[in-house]
C-alpha cells in the first residue's frame, strides 16, 4: 500500500498484526485474518516483550522474571498461531527496549504494506497496545494502521468487504494524504464512498472573511478529490457543522459505515498542536467508532 495514488489498486503483501495477547489484540485479529483471506497476503504477528516490568523486580529475581514472561508470551503466540492455520504467515516474539523501534525494524524487514492492532484507548496501561502507544505507531508508521477500537462490534469486518468508506478531511496536506487509499479500498471493495469535511464551531463564529467556503464550495471541493475515471465508487459528500471529531463518528454511523479513513500528522510535529484531525481527534474517532480506523500518517 505504500505511495498509492488516487485511482490505482491498492496492493496488499504483507500485513503486521501486533498483539500484546490482551482482549484488545484478540478483537482485532479475525480483521487481519479476513483481511489477508481477501487479498491473499501474508501475515506477519508479532509480540514485544518490553522490560518495564522489571523496574521494582530485585535484581535475584530478574532472570526468573524474564525466563517466565519468555515462557509466557511463546505459550500465548502458540495460540496464536494456531489461529492462522492454512494463512501464510510467520509469527515471533522479540525483546526491545520500546515497541515502536522494534516495530519499525520490523516493518522494513518484512516489507509491510499494513498494520492491524487493537486498543481500548485509554492511557497509562501497562499492556503496549493500549492507548498512548497504539497512537505512536498510528502517527509514526510509514504504512497505513487499522486500528479496532473498543467500541467496534464483532462481526463488522463482513468478511474484510468494507461496503461504505468514510473519508474525513479538512483539506490540509495531512488529511489528504489517507484520500488515495480511501478511494482504493473504495474500488478493491466496490464499496460507496463518502467524503466529509467537518467545520469547526470556532469556524462559524468568525466573521466571513472571504476566506471561509460556502457548502456548495466544500461540496465540489470534496468531489474534486475522486479522479474521473473513478466514478465507480458513487462518491457522496457530506458537509457537516461542530466538533470535527463528533461529527465523524455521527456520520459514520448514521450512514451504516463500514471503514473510517483519516489522514494524521506525524509524532514529531503533531502532538502537541491543534487541528482539525488533531490529536483528541483521531484518538475519539478511534475510540469511539463502532467500524474500523484506517489512518495514514501526512
Amino acid at each position: 500500500m505504500k505511495g498509492a495514488e488516487a485511482g490505482t489498486r491498492i496492493t496488499l503483501k504483507n500485513i503486521l498484526y501486533l498483539t500484546d495477547f490482551s482482549e484488545p489484540s484478540e478483537a482485532a485479529l479475525p480483521f487481519a485474518i479476513s483481511i489477508a483471506r481477501e487479498y491473499r497476503c501474508k501475515i506477519y504477528a508479532l509480540h514485544v516483550l518490553i522490560p518495564a516490568m522489571y523496574a521494582y523486580t530485585p535484581l535475584e529475581l530478574t532472570a526468573d522474571a524474564i525466563t517466565a514472561q519468555d515462557e509466557c508470551a511463546e505459550r500465548d503466540m502458540l495460540r496464536v498461531d494456531a489461529q492462522l492455520e492454512g494463512l501464510p504467515h510467520e509469527t515471533s516474539v522479540e525483546r526491545g527496549v520500546a515497541v515502536w523501534p522494534t516495530l519499525e525494524r520490523a516493518l522494513t524487514q518484512s516489507d509491510i504494506d499494513l498494520i492491524v492492532l487493537g486498543t481500548h484507548g485509554r492511557t497509562g496501561a501497562s499492556k503496549f497496545l493500549l492507548g498512548s502507544i497504539a497512537e505512536e505507531i498510528f502517527r509514526c508508521s510509514s504504512v497505513p494502521v487499522l486500528t479496532i477500537g473498543p467500541s467496534v462490534r464483532k462481526g463488522t469486518h463482513k468478511g474484510a468487504r468494507f461496503r461504505r468508506i468514510l473519508f474525513a478531511t479538512d483539506f490540509t496536506p495531512e488529511s489528504l494524504a489517507a484520500a488515495p487509499y480511501a478511494i482504493s479500498f473504495a474500488q478493491e471493495n466496490e464499496a460507496e464512498l463518502l467524503l466529509l469535511h467537518v467545520v469547526p464551531k470556532s469556524d462559524l463564529e468568525k466573521p466571513d472573511d472571504g476566506n471561509t467556503a460556502s457548502a456548495t464550495n466544500t461540496i465540489s471541493k470534496l468531489g474534486q478529490l475522486v479522479p474521473k475515471d473513478a466514478q465507480w465508487c458513487r462518491p457522496r459528500t457530506v458537509v457537516d457543522y461542530g466538533n470535527p471529531a463528533d461529527c465523524t463518528l455521527s456520520v459514520a454511523k448514521e450512514h451504516s459505515t463500514d471503514l473510517i479513513v483519516l489522514g494524521v500528522r506525524d509524532a514529531a510535529k503533531h502532538l502537541g498542536a491543534a487541528t482539525h484531525l488533531e490529536r483528541t481527534t483521531a484518538h475519539k474517532v478511534v475510540v469511539h467508532a463502532q467500524c474500523p480506523v484506517l489512518t495514514v500518517r501526512g
